[in-house]
């Protein structure tokens, strides 16, 4: 563990210094959710075709995953404020680097070094909590972050809309990205004066082997989703994604071998043999495809295929976002009488219901389907996504041992952020591939056929997920 300066009765400066870790995090989740509402207007400015949509959120993401499995041990052997201010600028620069592209390729690869750079940052928020905050305190402290987290899946499509309906500036889309620069900067400030030292731990050691190996199979998986249906599905196409499933195996094997052998290891290897663990890895992954995946299906059905504006259709998600932020509250209550696997079971049942109330809308409502029309299967698949998420992680890791912890919550997060760019790459090419291949007479027609056929791979993925979590402990850790 990490040696701190921190008194056993807290930080003084603790709660002011929490809101500098939770700009880090609204900053994190704005840039995940912002580039699926911007996307077309994106495309239309720089081309870069449909895929150009799927990579701007999976670029970020995947690189995201790649990099989590390094970055909290970076704040160990560097120190965490140290790592979390780098961090910081690096996110902000990079912000501005997406803000200033040219062209599709250079928009992609600053959203990887966003994205990886951001892996970084983010870890450190949570290590700093724990070493800010009095045990008695820690509760609050971490309950914080759902409310935080709520507002900014409500607001983060809203204010990707309006910016680019705004075009301030004449900068269009680009405005998305540049309001990163304030944040960082007033945040960057904040945490030189509010923010802990803590003492680095230079004994420690990254493991890059198998980090290369993991980030490797991450690609391959992912790549070959995305782009294979724009090249017609060459046989080459899936044998990438063997090879990156057969990595992800590799990586397991590597790790358990360099344990053996008394070195350093990125993951800890026991995890591998805990069946809650790696059950809920699965369902993890699932959950989270189907989620993120399923926005940005529906941004592209209201934007491409119903016209609407980038506002318009920011505020067509709020029924699914504030769905989210009921069922995050529903759940405390829920769980406390009836243990966390009940309510994600609850959920899960729920989201399965509104994803199908969607694809029924879709289906019945013909070419006068509107923003309204969606509001009540958005509503109802929010309330249950809420109550899903909400047990998911003290679940999972509710058969960690304390010293697999810090292991666990990495390899979770990755799992999390990797779970998002699997969704995105397969049901934002299941959309595309129905849409054109479609012979409907309207081209609204051919979108719902495509958002409908995305639904029903979501539906399929929470169906997994629900089987899983029969194998999940039935409460979290007291």
């Amino acid at each position: 563990m990490t040696a701190t300066s921190v008194p056993a009765v807290g930080y003084a400066l603790r709660w002011p210094a929490l809101f500098v870790v939770l700009t880090a995090e609204v900053m994190d989740l704005l840039d995940a959710l912002v580039t699926s509402v911007a996307g077309p207007t994106i495309v239309r400015d720089l081309g870069g075709g449909e895929t150009l949509i799927q990579w701007l959120a999976a670029a970020y993401t995947l690189a995201m995953a790649s990099g989590l499995l390094i970055g909290g041990r970076l704040g160990d052997i560097y120190g965490r404020r140290r790592v979390f201010l780098v961090g910081m600028a690096g996110f902000t620069l990079m912000s501005l680097a997406c803000a200033l592209a040219q062209d599709p390729g250079m928009l992609v690869a600053f959203r990887v070094l966003q994205g990886g750079i951001g892996a970084v940052m983010l870890p450190q928020g949570l290590g700093l909590i724990k070493e800010m905050f009095p045990p008695d305190e820690m509760g609050a402290a971490f309950g914080a972050f759902g409310p935080v987290m709520g507002l900014s899946a409500v607001g983060g499509p809203i204010l990707a809309g309006f910016l680019v309906d705004a075009d301030l500036f004449g900068w269009s889309w680009r405005t998305i990205f540049a309001i990163n620069l304030p944040l960082g900067v007033a945040a960057l400030v904040a945490g030189r004066m509010l923010l802990p030292a803590s003492r680095p731990d230079r004994s420690l050691h990254l493991e890059l082997t198998s980090a290369v190996i993991a980030s490797a199979s991450m690609f391959l998986v992912v790549y070959p989703l995305i782009q294979g249906r724009e090249l017609g599905w060459p046989a080459w196409v899936f044998a990438m994604m063997a090879a990156g499933l057969a990595g992800l195996g590799l990586l397991a094997y590597v790790e358990q071998a360099r344990d053996r052998a008394g070195k350093v290891t990125l993951i800890t290897p026991s995890l591998f043999t805990n069946r809650a663990f790696t059950t809920g890895m699965v369902a993890g992954m699932a959950l989270f495809a189907a989620l993120i995946g399923l926005s940005i299906v529906l941004t592209l059905l209201v934007q491409v295929g119903m016209g609407y504006s980038p506002l318009h259709a920011g505020l067509t998600s709020v029924g699914q976002a504030a769905g989210m932020v009921v069922g995050f509250i529903a759940s405390q209550p829920l769980m406390a009488k009836r243990g966390g696997r009940r309510v994600m079971h609850l959920g899960e049942a729920v989201a399965i219901a509104g994803f199908v109330g969607f694809l029924v809308t879709v289906g019945a409502a013909g070419d006068g389907l509107s923003g309204w029309d969606l509001q009540p299967s958005l509503l109802v698949s929010g309330v249950g996504l809420g109550l899903t998420m909400a047990p998911f992680f003290d679940l999972v890791l509710a058969g960690v041992d304390e010293r697999e912890s810090g292991s666990a919550s990495g390899v979770l997060s990755s799992v999390q952020q990797l779970g998002g760019a699997v969704g995105i790459a397969a049901l934002g090419t299941t959309f595309f591939h129905v849409v054109a291949t479609s012979t409907s007479a309207s081209s609204v027609e051919a979108f719902r056929n495509g958002a409908a056929a995305a639904s029903w791979l979501a539906v399929g993925l929470m169906a997994v997920a629900f089987v899983l979590t029969f194998r999940l402990p039935a409460r979290a850790r007291e």
